[in-house]
């Protein structure tokens, strides 16, 4: 009897032990995955105001020259000054912006659709729309072409909510902490070595005449396409077809949903909760949304700051997002066992700003900056963490689609407020309200937390 029971127990250790090495398998391919793609992605960065001047080059170019017109008007509303350099920043942000829109559109529809088709088969398709965009992006020759390849990027970038699908498929509640850690780290190590890439071409294309962004874009589109080709032959499915939505329509019932801000705030896609946890998802939608709108508009005015405060050129401003990419990427390896820094994330991040409001001199800001860093890390991680856990399999995707779909629309608006804030009342202004409004998203966490705790 006793060496039944060994039997048993050693095949249950075997068990135990083939799905973990099968979830680190999957969690690895994942990270490579995601690397190649977002070193890809950031490769354009630095070359944007290259791209941007050549394109502005051509003056029968009717798009872009009623693009600039629109930006102009914009930068005499809220003050800006008339610079090329600050010209081509409002106008990357305006490029930006509708980048991110793209991304609220899309976000809930892929997580929708790989809640009924499986993860694998969209993760494919989307990438392969990826691989698509850099492909148009090489023969650019017009900025028309260059705002469609934007487009079919914009709306082809699935594969950051998917891969948070992922995770919640292969990890049980209680160790998806290091799955998210592990995706915020591929997001580190891509910002900081993508933009040094794209920073060799900017020197590079600085020397070139006519098409310089085919090299950088032809360089993307390889990555791209190895990526596509890793996937299709390493990666499995992981939500099995008995666990799926039996339809695309059933996983959201109602298009309108996934478009409509109102419907995406109250998660009315997500079909299958129960009143306490409906309201708890809409309330973390809420902390996300307000934080990333705050975050992503002071993100974005640090370019401004910086050069008018410490006089940093584009070369200092790369060393200090490659600082911030460090910090990040060493906090994200330490936090996943420790869901409590959510909170310390939050309530970091508003001495951060309240500090840069007065910082000047490169020992304060890089002290706000390392604070800035911390939160980078670990707030949007800890709150896609929470939010993975509700929802059943076969409505996952879509619970990710939503909530990733939120944050898109955050930073498609919040750049622009936080812009208008900017020039219009001051750095010191801006950067204070945004500090003392991080208030709100940190309360209502706190908030959310105790009643968590009471109802358990």
């Amino acid at each position: 009897m006793s060496s039944t029971n060994g039997a048993v127990g050693q095949k249950s250790q075997r068990g135990k032990e083939e799905k973990g090495d099968g979830e680190n398998r999957i969690l690895a391919i994942l990270f490579v995955s995601l690397v190649i793609d977002l070193l890809a992605f950031t490769v354009i960065l630095p070359l944007l105001p290259s791209l941007l001047d050549f394109y502005g080059s051509q003056k029968e170019d009717q798009l872009y020259q009623s693009l600039m017109n629109s930006v102009r008007g914009f930068r005499e509303l809220v003050g800006a000054p008339d610079t090329p350099r600050w010209n081509s920043v409002l106008f990357g942000g305006l490029i930006g912006s509708l980048f991110s829109m793209l991304q609220f559109l899309a976000s809930p529809v892929v997580g929708a659709a790989s809640d009924a088709y499986g993860r694998r088969p969209i993760l494919i398709v989307s990438m392969i729309g990826v691989a698509i965009s850099y492909a148009v992006w090489a023969v650019s020759h017009n900025f028309g072409l260059f705002v469609i390849a934007r487009i079919i990027g914009g709306l082809s970038k699935g594969n950051i909510s998917l891969s948070t699908a992922v995770v919640a498929d292969i990890l049980p509640q209680e160790r998806r902490g290091k799955g998210m850690a592990m995706i915020g780290v591929a997001f580190s190590i891509g910002f900081v070595f993508g933009p040094l890439i794209g920073a060799g071409f900017s020197v590079w294309a600085r020397q070139q005449d006519g098409a310089f962004y085919t090299p950088p874009a032809l360089f993307a589109l390889v990555l791209a396409v190895t990526d596509v080709i890793f996937v299709f032959l390493f990666f499995k499915e992981t939500l099995p077809s008995d666990k799926r939505a039996k339809s695309v329509a059933s996983g959201w019932q109602n298009t309108s949903h996934l478009i409509n801000p109102v419907s995406l705030f109250k998660f009315s896609s997500v079909t299958k909760l129960s009143k306490t946890d409906s309201q708890t998802v809409q309330k973390l939608g809420v902390v996300y949304f307000i934080y990333l709108f705050l975050y992503s508009g002071l993100e974005f005015t640090l370019t401004f700051l910086t050069h008018n405060r410490l006089q940093y050129d584009s070369m200092q401003q790369g060393k200090m997002f490659f600082f911030i990419g460090t910090v990040m990427a060493l906090v994200q390896g330490e936090w996943s066992r420790r869901k409590g820094m959510l909170t310390q994330g939050m309530s970091l991040l508003m001495p951060a700003f309240v500090i840069m409001a007065f910082a000047h001199s490169a020992p304060m800001m890089y002290l706000a900056l390392m604070l800035f860093a911390f939160a980078s890390a670990t707030v949007v991680p800890c709150l896609t963490t929470l939010i993975s856990e509700y929802g059943g399999s076969d409505q996952k995707g879509v619970v990710l689609g939503v909530f990733r779909s939120l944050g898109a629309l955050a930073r498609a608006l919040g750049p622009v407020v936080s812009s208008v804030v900017y020039w219009s009342c001051g750095d010191k202004v801006c950067y204070l309200t945004g500090g003392v409004l991080l208030v709100i998203p940190y309360l209502l966490l706190r908030k959310l937390k105790t009643h968590q705790a009471k109802s358990d």
